[in-house]
């Protein structure tokens, strides 16, 4: 019985129950997200005249300008940093194996302050630094860690020594530069939602979207990574080429994202892994990865917003104290197997 129903919830929505159960997390955070506060709706009358249009001015720019854009820039780069975790975590074939652990995001970092420090807080020269700067940290790691091949621990290994490099040149370049540029890169590297527009989340969503689309076609190469080279080798698949090309795929997402929001830890970590046991699966999925680090960005920074009255905190630092609490976890669990 319980399978049969379990079938029809996947035929008639498309999902499978796990998916569904995260799809009702979103959508209920989504529904306070928008509507929740004193002075934008008492009663669902209220909201209902938001949603039909005929709310005062007041009410429907709080909600339409600042809240929804902030509400799909959570989404947005929730899942990118989701499926961002899932490449690296499949390609390493390790829980540990994410950009938060082997310093991508931290060479996004390195590369948004160097733009920072010689054009400005200029919004299109940050998102080239972050990507220039994530790739270059994934150059080194790929080129430090290659000993006849790829080894998914000694990746994560070079990953931490190359992460703590650059966050001590991350710490002399702001000492080095004017008081100014200095506190806007400090500013910036809590990771923030706030501040987030239409015309700024949506240049980033489109291309956001199109590292998506290209992870999700190459998700069959990446599944047949995942047995090994030798095995993916003779099943036809050009295996350094599109190690790199995932490579690419992952870092310029992780990019991206810290970009326009600075870095948000413990999402790409952690997505993955819960999508993995909540669909009971051996491999990570990408798509249940996207809506996981979709869900947990939300969540977070709905904690960052409504969690400390009268002070809204940067969503880095809520996503960073969950993520020290996860990390421990995992660091003991697989130092149990």
């Amino acid at each position: 019985m319980k399978h049969s129903q379990s079938n029809l919830a996947r035929s008639f929505f498309g999902f499978k129950p796990s998916r569904l159960i995260v799809f009702f997390l979103t959508i209920l955070l989504i529904f306070a997200t928008l509507f929740l506060g004193e002075h934008i709706a008492n009663n669902l009358n209220d909201v209902w005249q938001l949603i039909i249009g005929k709310a005062s001015h007041y009410q429907s720019i709080v909600v339409w300008q600042w809240r929804a854009s902030r509400l799909f820039s959570a989404l947005v780069i929730g899942a990118a940093l989701g499926v961002s975790g899932a490449v690296f975590q499949s390609l390493v074939r390790n829980p540990l194996g994410s950009p938060d652990i082997t310093g991508f995001n931290v060479g996004a970092f390195t590369g948004v302050l160097i733009s920072i420090a010689f054009f400005g807080n200029l919004y299109w020269m940050s998102v080239l630094g972050a990507i220039l700067g994530g790739l270059f940290s994934a150059l080194l790691v790929y080129l430090f860690a290659y000993r006849d091949g790829h080894s998914g621990f000694r990746l994560i290994i070079v990953g931490i020594a190359i992460s703590a490099t650059l966050t001590a040149f991350n710490q002399w370049l702001s000492l080095t530069v004017s008081l100014e540029t200095a506190m806007t890169a400090a500013l910036w590297s809590a990771g923030s939602l706030n501040g987030m527009t239409w015309a700024r989340v949506l240049p980033a969503a489109a291309l956001i979207s199109a590292f998506m689309v290209c992870a999700f076609l190459l998700n069959t190469r990446m599944k047949l990574l995942e047995m090994g080279d030798d095995t993916a080798a003779a099943l036809g698949v050009s295996v350094n080429k599109t190690r790199l090309i995932l490579m690419f795929v992952g870092v310029s997402l992780t990019a991206i994202a810290t970009a326009i929001t600075g870095p948000i830890a413990f999402i790409s970590l952690a997505a993955p892994q819960i999508a993995r046991r909540l669909e009971n699966r051996a491999s990570v999925s990408l798509g249940s990865s996207a809506y996981v680090g979709a869900l947990l960005l939300l969540c977070a920074d709905f904690i960052a917003q409504h969690g400390w009255e009268g002070s809204t905190l940067p969503v880095g630092l809520v996503t960073i104290s969950l993520g020290g609490i996860y990390l421990v976890y995992l660091i003991t669990r697989e130092g149990k197997l």
